[in-house]
């Protein structure tokens, strides 16, 4: 039932995983710092909204051609290049801070450099982990790493409220970079992942390349309802937007911080027993499951009225979220041969991070025309009959199951009824 640690066993994911709890830390301490120092600046929320507005579209641009470059290059080399750049980009941060140029074209600047930097190191990363572990222990893999993720987030600013009246936003840009070296020379250490079957695409990433990735999602009817799936939970489900307005109208004011942690502590939880979901065989309906049970849990935190029931509503949410993370990335990992994975992790990085910018906007249009209460029960309730649409519309997705390592490859290349083994260090990569 507990956490399947299995693929600690494997010495170059385990040194991936280890520098990540200290690279994920460093990078809340300058999401915590970010915000405060424009805000020191400004004085206005409207700036801070701008610098989430302005590292999307560099982070959704860089996500999707370095997917592409990490399916002709090798992607330990990319890797390691958007790794310390994201460092350097820290640095940069902590050198205008030490300057004192209370600059926000500046700040901004370096936002939208550093966003870019992460859009593509998550698309490669992503790509990378299957070629570290077997098929059948990716399930496992994924809950370990958004166990670190989550983990993060909520000690993360908690340390960062700790620290910033000691040592101040300057020193928390700093240990920011120091923390990305972790992430550095375990990427060092692992071997060359040239892409397996990259020859036919040529040497150079661009908007062909893209082009392919995209319409391989759309000719494919199963990686297709899995970012349909994602957006529409990310999309319509999310609540964050209203919690403020929660907290003031029902819950009261200072229950705000536990709304967002509850959250991100469900989903931790749910990573602890991850054992008791990773090795579901039915990846399809695992997708459209977790979606369902968000969408209900997130129904139910909008009829709350008290702040224990809606805690446990969001804990719910929070463990439901994990396993969509879970599923989702293990059905584009495995699904497709190597030579695709990249382009397919970085459209679900735009993906993960458009539907919940766009969420907010209509959850907070929605809160403000017909109250928090329905725009919050009302998203979760379309999220859920969302789910059973595709599950009783789409039989080939109930049907997808999981890797069969006993069976010969039919992985599905950037060509429509190609299969392509990719190659793997430790077994071909096969499923039934």
């Amino acid at each position: 039932m507990l956490v399947d640690v299995r693929p600690l066993h494997v010495g170059d994911f385990r040194r991936l995983w280890a520098a990540a709890v200290v690279t994920s830390l460093g990078a809340q301490l300058t999401a915590v710092a970010v915000p405060l120092q424009i805000y020191g600046l400004t004085g206005s929320s409207s700036y801070v909204g701008l610098a989430g507005l302005v590292g999307f579209a560099p982070m959704a641009t860089a996500a999707l051609w370095a997917g592409a470059l990490a399916d002709v290059r090798d992607r330990r080399r990319v890797l390691l290049a958007t790794t310390i750049g994201i460092g350097v980009t820290s640095l940069l941060l902590w050198a205008q801070t030490w300057a004192h140029l209370r600059s926000v074209g500046v700040l901004l600047l370096l936002v939208g450099v550093q966003q870019a930097l992460f859009g593509a190191n998550t698309a490669v990363s992503r790509a990378v982990v299957p070629r570290l572990v077997a098929p059948e222990l990716l399930p496992a893999a994924n809950a370990l790493q958004s166990m670190v993720v989550l983990s993060a987030g909520i000690a993360g600013p908690l340390l960062a409220g700790f620290l910033l009246p000691v040592v101040g936003s300057q020193t928390l840009y700093l240990a920011d970079a120091v923390a990305v070296c972790a992430t550095a020379w375990a990427v060092w250490r692992l071997p060359p992942l040239p892409p397996a079957g990259s020859g036919g695409h040529g040497r150079r990433a661009g908007i062909r390349q893209i082009v392919d990735g995209v319409r391989l999602v759309t000719r494919h009817q199963v990686l297709l309802l899995v970012y349909v799936c994602d957006f529409a939970a990310l999309f319509l489900g999310l609540p964050t937007a209203l919690f403020p307005q929660l907290s003031r109208e029902t819950f009261g004011a200072s229950n705000i911080g536990v709304l967002y942690a509850a959250l991100s502590a469900g989903g931790v939880l749910a990573a602890l027993f991850s054992g008791t979901f990773t090795r579901v065989g039915r990846h399809g309906i695992a997708v459209a499951a977790s979606v369902g049970l968000w969408g209900l849990a997130v129904a139910g935190f909008g009829l709350s009225r008290s702040p224990a029931a809606a805690v446990g509503w969001l804990f719910l949410a929070g463990g439901a979220l994990l396993a969509l993370g879970v599923f989702r990335r293990t059905v584009l990992q495995s699904a497709v041969a190597d030579e695709m994975r990249g382009r397919l992790q970085g459209i679900d990085t735009v993906v993960a991070a458009g539907g919940p910018r766009l969420g907010d906007l209509v959850h907070g249009t929605a809160g403000a025309a017909f109250g928090a209460t329905w725009a919050v029960t009302g998203g979760g309730v379309l999220t859920l009959a969302t789910a059973l649409a595709l599950l009783l519309l789409f039989p080939d997705f109930r049907r997808h199951r999981a890797l069969d390592t006993t069976a010969p490859d039919t992985t599905v290349s950037g060509r429509p009824g190609v299969c392509v083994a990719p190659a793997a260090p430790t077994r071909p990569h096969r499923r039934a």
